[in-house]
This record gives C-alpha cells, sequence and structure tokens, in this order.
C-alpha cells in the first residue's frame, strides 16, 4: 500500500484525516463511537460493492449462454 501526501489525494476525494475527523465530529468526540461507525460504513459499502459484483457476474454468464462463445468453430 502506498502513502501519497495528503494535497495528492485531495484532488482524488477527501483525504484519511478528513474522513476521520468528519466521523469524529458527527460522533461528538467519542473516538470509539467514530471508529465504529466508520468501521460499519466500510463493511456495508464492501457488501454493496460484493453484491454489485455477483449480479455483474451473473449478466456475464447469462449472456455467455445465451450468445455462446465468440468467434466459435
Amino acid at each position: 500500500m502506498t502513502h501519497e501526501p495528503a494535497e495528492r489525494r485531495e484532488a482524488r476525494g477527501p483525504g484519511v484525516e478528513t474522513i476521520a475527523a468528519a466521523y469524529l465530529m458527527a460522533a461528538g468526540g467519542d473516538a470509539a463511537l467514530a471508529l465504529r461507525r466508520a468501521i460499519a460504513d466500510a463493511l456495508a459499502d464492501l457488501g454493496e460493492a460484493e453484491r454489485r459484483t455477483r449480479q455483474r457476474d451473473r449478466l456475464i454468464s447469462r449472456g455467455y449462454v445465451r450468445a455462446g462463445p465468440v468467434g466459435g468453430e
């Protein structure tokens, strides 16, 4: 894993420090609560990404079965 300076990360979106500060502020300064919320959100996002991947894989499989291999003999 690479650790880039915050200035470079900011161009792609909020950096770790910005996200951590937002969670901490939303949790009223309770670091343990902020951490649990951040982990819960990350797990929810991961679950959604996995669900989308499975859905995409099913669609690809169905398309392959219907169309058959490209350039078949």
